[in-house]
C-alpha cells in the first residue's frame, strides 16, 4: 500500500473510533448528568471533524507537482496540521468556558446534580479505546513521517489524556459524596488547559512551517557535517533550509577546486546530492550552487 493509502487508512480507523465514542460520551453525559463527559463527548467530535480534515489534505498534498506547484504540494499537509492545532484551541476555549460558568454558579450557592455511574465507566472505556487508537496511529506517523498523522495521534491521546481527568473529576464527585460534585466541572477546566496547551504547540509549529521557518539546528549542523566529509568541497555556506510537508528542503553554495571540468563538478555535485537523500530521503529537494575555491586571499 501506497503511502496515502496507509495515511488514509489509519485515518478512516481513528475516525470510526471517534464516531462511535462520540455518540457514547454524549449518550453519558447527558443521562449521567456530567459535564465533564459532555465536555469529552465534544473533544471526540472534534477528532472526528480533525479525522475529515486530514482525510482531505493529505490526499492533496499527495499529488505530484504541475506546472502551478513546482515544489509539489505538500504545504497542504503543514496546512492541515495548523487546522488540527486550531479546533484544539477552539474547543478547549469552549470546554473551560464552560467548566468556569459551572464553578461560579456553585460558589454562588447554586446547586450540581452529581455525576452517574455511566459518564464513569464512559470515561474509562474511552481511555482505552483512544490510548490504542493513539499508538497505532503515532507508529504509522513516524515511520511515513507524516506530521499531520502524527499531530492527528496526539489529538487522539489527548483525548485519552482528557478522559484520565474526566475519569477523575467523576470518580471524585460520585465516591465522594454529593457535596463533591463540583469536582466534575473542574474536571473539564483541566481537561480544557491541556488541550489548549497542545493545540497551541501544533498551531505554532504549523504556521512556523507554512511562513517557511528554517529546519532544527541540529538538523543544519547534520547536513554540513555531510557535505564536508566530500574531500574536494570547501566551505559550505549560503545554507538555506525548509520543509515542504513530510520532506526537507535543502540549498547552499559550495567551493571546488575551479580548474576541474564541468563533467567532473557535476559528477561530485550528484555524489554529493545522493549522500544527502540517503540520509534524509529521497524526495528531498536540493539545490547546489557551484563556486571555485578562493585564490590569493579572494574570491574569484
Amino acid at each position: 500500500m501506497d503511502r496515502e493509502g496507509e495515511i488514509m487508512r489509519v485515518t478512516i480507523l481513528g475516525g470510526i473510533a471517534n464516531a462511535l465514542l462520540l455518540v457514547f460520551k454524549f449518550l453519558a453525559g447527558i443521562l449521567g448528568h456530567s459535564s465533564a463527559m459532555i465536555a469529552d463527548a465534544v473533544h471526540s467530535l472534534s477528532d472526528f471533524l480533525t479525522d475529515i480534515i486530514v482525510i482531505i489534505f493529505v490526499h492533496i498534498s499527495g499529488k505530484p507537482q504541475d506546472d502551478s506547484h513546482d515544489y509539489g504540494h505538500g504545504k497542504y499537509e503543514t496546512l492541515a496540521t495548523s487546522v488540527i492545532g486550531l479546533a484544539l484551541v477552539v474547543v478547549a476555549a469552549g470546554i473551560f468556558y464552560n467548566g468556569a460558568t459551572k464553578i461560579l454558579d456553585w460558589a454562588r450557592g447554586g446547586e450540581l446534580t452529581a455525576p452517574g455511574m455511566l459518564a464513569f465507566w464512559a470515561a474509562i472505556a474511552s481511555i482505552a479505546v483512544k490510548e490504542a487508537v493513539y499508538r497505532y496511529t503515532v507508529a504509522v506517523g513516524k515511520r511515513l513521517d507524516s506530521k499531520a498523522v502524527v499531530a492527528n495521534a496526539w489529538h487522539h491521546r489527548s483525548d485519552a489524556f482528557s478522559s484520565v481527568a474526566t475519569a477523575l473529576g467523576i470518580g471524585c464527585a460520585i465516591f465522594l459524596g454529593r457535596r463533591w460534585a463540583v469536582l466534575d466541572p473542574v474536571a473539564s477546566i483541566v481537561l480544557g488547559a491541556f488541550v489548549l496547551k497542545m493545540g497551541w504547540g501544533l498551531v505554532r509549529d504549523g504556521v512556523g512551517e507554512l511562513l517557511e521557518e528554517s529546519l532544527p539546528e541540529e538538523v543544519e549542523n547534520r547536513i554540513l557535517a555531510i557535505v564536508t566529509e566530500f574531500p574536494d568541497v570547501t566551505e559550505p555556506h549560503h545554507l538555506r533550509t525548509r520543509r515542504i510537508g513530510n520532506r526537507y528542503a535543502i540549498e547552499m553554495h559550495l567551493r571546488m577546486n575551479g580548474d576541474i571540468s564541468l563533467r567532473e563538478a557535476h559528477s561530485k555535485a550528484s555524489q554529493i546530492e545522493k549522500r544527502l537523500k540517503d540520509e534524509f530521503g529521497p524526495q528531498t529537494h536540493i539545490g547546489l550552487h557551484l563556486e571555485p575555491e578562493k585564490s590569493n586571499g579572494g574570491e574569484d
